[in-house]
């Protein structure tokens, strides 16, 4: 009986002991930061970490997360075209265009037979203005982001809010179900978001509005925070390759901006300005969103677009593009202060990379004896139809040349019956006959083309069936399309596709990796850190070097 008695004792205990297992919540001591904090930089190489390095400042951004943080050197782009909307999904998506299907910041839809903006979203409303710029949710993308995961792994419990100047930059990033995405409208000085979001801004947005921080950013205009002369990384100042973002008058330092207040709300994303704006913006997310403020995870998706139109503008090697990265170092620096104080240090984990590089502007190179230049598209296009239509008989063959690739006009060739193999021969044969074209060929026949098998899988991981073009072409090193002035990016070259990947806060050890990996490989290395699923079309894999 005693033996019956403690047998019968024993099974009472596990079921007592299992019940109140089953009664505990499954990830009640699962350890995760407060909050993530996620930082793009739109348009930054990843020299420009060593190449302002000196210049930056000890309480900084750059030199925080370098020196106590963990630094992935040797992170790629691992697809082409090397676009904002692309970079900004993939990074969260931790998958490529094939599969998310963002593949430009635009293109020619073949299902839809239009062209299509990436955010554009016609179903709902701007919130915040009278404009159309609030237009925009993430409909478009087809895969969940890692915001998206971690609001499931909570239950919708965790916040997930957006900010950039861009609406992509915002947008994207913080996925299909986040509570908020905020962007800025270049044509009122307002931040905004959409009817997807909410049908009403908070009342600290409308507050920050209000305030018309803009025009006191313009009231200030534009200087070198250093003396300019101690500029020693970049070339002079004024030069005819440069453009003028702020008027034909305005050739260089300082920029007086006092001319659009009240008039030009856009001309601020083109100055250090606007990451500073986007930064305090960030800054009233935090406050009044109470985000980190208590045991479940939250997420602030970041992104500053001003560097992108400062790069577009003057190139890599200009002073515009050296002062703009000092001053977005202090920005950081600021904010991590803040995140310190509110959050707590070390209850909190960012990281920080870019969509995209940028390649010199030719100008800047031909000046150097560098090899590169650039290709009118639009010249290209122009006179694509024309020829078209001389040897075919119809109008408007050539869509677009979105995105490095050209789309044809495939209903009128069915309708018409026209010969679309030789339209495709005609359109090869003129495009690899313009100086700085590498390679043309019909995007079908990739696996087929003789390059290396580096370049062939980064095209091939930017192709949508339904989303990109017919033929792909292929610019030399260097080479851009464009005009006498300015800059771009967009291809599979390292200036392009070389980013910085940088980690810092919570569970982080500092440390530096020269170990290659990818843009896609994010998005699994946070799901790994908090425990989550990863994206719905994630390919790629945590980076051993930061989680373990």
């Amino acid at each position: 009986m005693r033996f019956v008695f403690s047998f019968l004792l024993i099974l009472c205990s596990i079921q007592i002991s299992a019940q109140k297992t089953t009664a505990n919540p499954a990830n009640a001591n699962v350890a995760r930061p407060k909050l993530v904090l996620g930082i793009m930089v739109d348009q930054m190489r990843w020299d420009y970490l060593y190449r302002y390095y000196d210049r930056y400042a000890a309480n900084g951004g750059f030199k925080r997360m370098l020196n106590q943080g963990m630094s992935c050197e040797n992170a790629f782009i691992n697809y082409a075209p090397t676009v904002t909307a692309c970079g900004h999904t993939s990074v969260y998506t931790g998958t490529v265009p094939a599969v998310h299907g963002i593949t430009g910041n635009a293109w020619f839809d073949n299902e839809l037979k239009r062209t299509v903006y990436c955010s554009e979203d016609k179903t709902v409303k701007t919130v915040g203005s009278t404009s159309n710029a609030g237009e925009m949710s993430p409909r478009n993308m087809l895969t969940t982001t890692i915001c998206d995961e971690l609001r499931l792994a909570t239950n919708f419990r965790s916040k997930v809010i957006g900010i950039a100047i861009k609406d992509r930059g915002g947008i994207l990033p913080a996925g299909h179900s986040a509570n908020a995405a905020y962007w800025y409208d270049g044509r009122n000085g307002n931040w905004i978001t959409s009817t997807y979001y909410m049908n009403d801004l908070p009342q600290w947005v409308k507050s920050f509005n209000d305030k018309k921080h803009v025009d006191a950013f313009y009231e200030k205009g534009w200087n070198t925070v250093y003396p300019i002369n101690s500029y020693v990384q970049s070339t002079k100042d004024e030069n005819a390759y440069e453009g003028k973002p702020f008027g034909t008058d305005q050739k260089g330092f300082p920029y007086d901006l006092k001319q659009f207040v009240g008039k030009n709300y856009g001309a601020i994303s083109s100055t250090p300005h606007g990451n500073t704006m986007t930064m305090m913006l960030a800054k009233e997310a935090i406050a009044n969103e109470a985000l980190g403020k208590d045991a479940i995870t939250d997420f602030l998706a970041v992104s500053f677009s001003s560097p992108d139109y400062i790069g577009h503008a003057f190139g890599p090697n200009s002073i515009e593009a050296e002062d703009g990265f000092l001053r977005l170092d202090k920005d950081l620096g600021e904010l991590f202060d803040y995140l310190d104080k509110t959050v707590g240090k070390g209850q909190y984990v960012s990281f920080l990379t870019a969509d995209h590089g940028v390649a010199h502007v030719p100008g800047f190179s031909t000046e150097h004896k560098l090899p590169g230049g650039a290709v009118d598209d639009n010249k290209m296009v122009s006179d694509l139809n024309k020829q078209l239509k001389t040897l075919f008989g119809a109008d408007n063959l050539v869509l677009s040349a979105y995105n490095y690739q050209i789309s044809l006009n495939n209903h009128t060739i069915d309708s018409a019956k026209l010969d679309r193999s030789a339209i495709v021969q005609t359109v090869i044969k003129y495009a690899k006959g313009i100086k700085g074209v590498d390679r043309v060929f019909e995007i079908e026949e990739l696996t087929e083309q003789p390059m290396a098998a580096l370049v062939k899988e980064r095209l091939g991981n930017g192709w949508h069936p339904k989303r990109s073009g017919d033929i792909q072409i292929m610019f030399a090193p260097g080479w851009i399309d464009g005009g006498p002035t300015g800059t771009t990016h967009g291809l599979w070259n390292p200036y392009d596709s070389h980013i910085p990947l940088l980690w810092y806060g919570w569970g982080i050890k500092p440390g530096k990796s020269n170990q290659e990996v990818y843009m896609t490989d994010i998005a699994p290395t946070i799901a790994a850190m908090l425990r989550i699923q990863m994206p719905s079309g994630c390919i790629g894999k945590p980076i051993l070097a930061v989680v373990e």
